[in-house]
């Protein structure tokens, strides 16, 4: 779980030079996006990944979680975490609340995948009480 999300935050979390920004209207950096479909593809597609390592394997270690609201919560949560840090750390980024959707959709997308062992690993709890 963390050598799978690590990597994508450090990534989100490199400097760049530019001005840091921030946009707060929801789907306005997405519609933006779709008239260029290599940006697209690469920010979408990446921001999908951040957190899906996470949403993948969360529900399974702590089956408290096990659901797609509260994995999409728990998404949302770290989501949020890394832009407040990429605004407050002034690293050349831009906070976008799109980020933050397109972040937790990613690892609520990456929990569905392993629903399977949800209940694998519930029910190995219950016995282990």
């Amino acid at each position: 779980m963390v050598a799978g999300t690590l990597p994508w935050v450090w990534m989100t979390l490199t400097p760049k030079d530019a001005p840091r920004g921030v946009r707060l209207t929801p789907l306005r950096d997405i519609a933006a996006q779709l008239t260029d479909p290599a940006t697209f593809v690469v920010q979408i597609g990446g921001n999908l990944v951040v957190f899906a390592a996470l949403g993948f394997f969360a529900p399974i270690r702590w089956p408290a979680l096990a659901g797609p609201g509260r994995i999409f919560g728990v998404g949302a949560a770290g989501s949020i975490l890394v832009e407040l840090a990429q605004y407050a750390l002034d690293l050349g980024r831009v906070s976008s609340v799109d980020d933050v959707l397109v972040n937790a959709l990613g690892a609520t997308l990456a929990s569905l995948v392993s629903r399977r062992w949800w209940r694998e690993a519930a029910d190995r709890m219950i016995c282990v009480c």
